[in-house]
């Protein structure tokens, strides 16, 4: 079966398909972790885009229930330089190929993806098509040329939960799987769902808290008659410009709550304060980001997963930069300590990636008791 891979500029790749058999568009972006593929794949943050892994062989430890980071598969397409048919791990239950043919997600094996990834650094991150079976090229440029870009869409409400829920389970331990606590913290926590991890909840569990997700498009009249102790943001897909409604929401929770945010969230924060947001060429996805904190001067090497990044001119006054990306010293943390709040570009709680950072539960527990004290 032969595989394409079309970009929005023309520039075409022609491989061996995988997965299932059909023809998918979207923003055509790489990431550069070593593994963690399931989780990537599953993570809502990558709705609407072809994911280029930069690592050469992926699919040698195959996939499993446990590793899904959510209940469906939200990436638009799969490119890989060697797709390894096989697996060869303990947890292995399905291959790589079954899994994306359940999930009716195309996969590309056999091209260059150096060649590919060197293009979207050069050019810059853009849509593009995902093929898979027999297809004229010319139609796939068409189509690839036609595809809507990043820019200005609002994909959180493809991604939230319908209704609120509680979330009881925590981290996995090998040998016995998900823990299932007996006894729920004493934090009580309002979750922000803008297409939240499942490993986010677990850890939040894991450090006390008494976890409730409630959709994004919540009000924040919901979330203060609610009593919570404090407020968590979640990761997300799409512009942050483009989510006004949760812009809105944080605007009137801010300073009333503590509040943590990673991610999207950290986005929608910074933007409810009065800040701005911008497209990345090209973004940061990988398990390897250097991130310094400006505080300490301590580099953590995080897990990121993001294309668009905070203006750090824009951001108002008592809002102060906590941490910088040293590749390109965008703003990877702020903080505002009169409200109680912080947050970070990159991911804590990423099991696929660094654990360098997952202190940030810690601090936000005693940024929460702090709080609790001076009230």
């Amino acid at each position: 079966m032969k595989g394409y891979v079309v970009l929005a500029d023309g520039r075409c790749f022609v491989g061996k398909g995988f997965g299932y058999e059909g023809i998918s568009d979207g923003e055509v972006v790489f990431n550069t972790s070593l593994t963690g593929y399931q989780e990537i794949l599953t993570d809502p943050s990558y709705a609407d885009q072809i994911i280029t892994m930069t690592y050469p062989m992926i699919g040698n430890v195959g996939t499993n229930a446990e590793d899904m980071e959510a209940d469906t598969v939200f990436a638009k397409g799969f490119i890989v330089k060697e797709y390894v048919e096989t697996p060869s791990n303990f947890r292995a239950e399905e291959s790589l190929g079954a899994f994306l043919t359940r999930w009716k997600i195309p996969g590309v094996s056999g091209i260059d993806t150096r060649a590919l990834v060197r293009h979207i650094r050069t050019r810059g991150a853009m849509p593009g098509v995902i093929a898979t079976g027999e297809h004229d090229i010319e139609a796939l440029r068409q189509r690839a040329a036609a595809a809507a870009v990043m820019v200005g869409k609002d994909l959180v409400q493809a991604v939230t939960c319908q209704q609120p829920y509680q979330w009881k389970e925590g981290i996995w331990e090998i040998g016995r799987g998900y823990k299932k606590p007996t006894t729920t913290g004493d934090i009580r926590l309002a979750v922000y769902d803008f297409g939240v991890k499942r490993n986010m909840l677990r850890l939040l569990v894991e450090y006390g808290f008494d976890v409730t997700v409630f959709p994004a498009t919540t009000p924040a009249q919901t979330i203060l008659d609610g009593k919570f102790d404090a407020l968590f943001l979640s990761n997300g897909p799409g512009d942050p410009a483009a989510v006004t409604y949760a812009h809105q929401a944080v605007a009137a929770l801010a300073g009333k709550l503590p509040l943590f945010g990673i991610c999207l969230g950290h986005q929608i924060t910074c933007t409810a304060l009065g800040g701005s947001t911008f497209k990345l060429k090209f973004g940061h996805r990988g398990g390897n980001q250097p991130v310094k904190d400006l505080k300490t001067g301590k580099v953590e090497i995080t897990a990121q997963n993001h294309g668009f990044a905070v203006d750090a001119t824009t951001l108002p006054e008592g809002v102060k930069v906590s941490h910088i990306n040293l590749n390109d010293q965008t703003v990877e943390g702020i903080e505002h300590e009169a409200m109680s709040l912080f947050t970070v570009q990159y991911h804590p709680e990423a099991s696929a990636g660094p654990r360098d950072s997952e202190y940030l539960f810690a601090r936000f527990v005693d940024v929460i008791r702090e709080s609790q004290r001076s009230a």
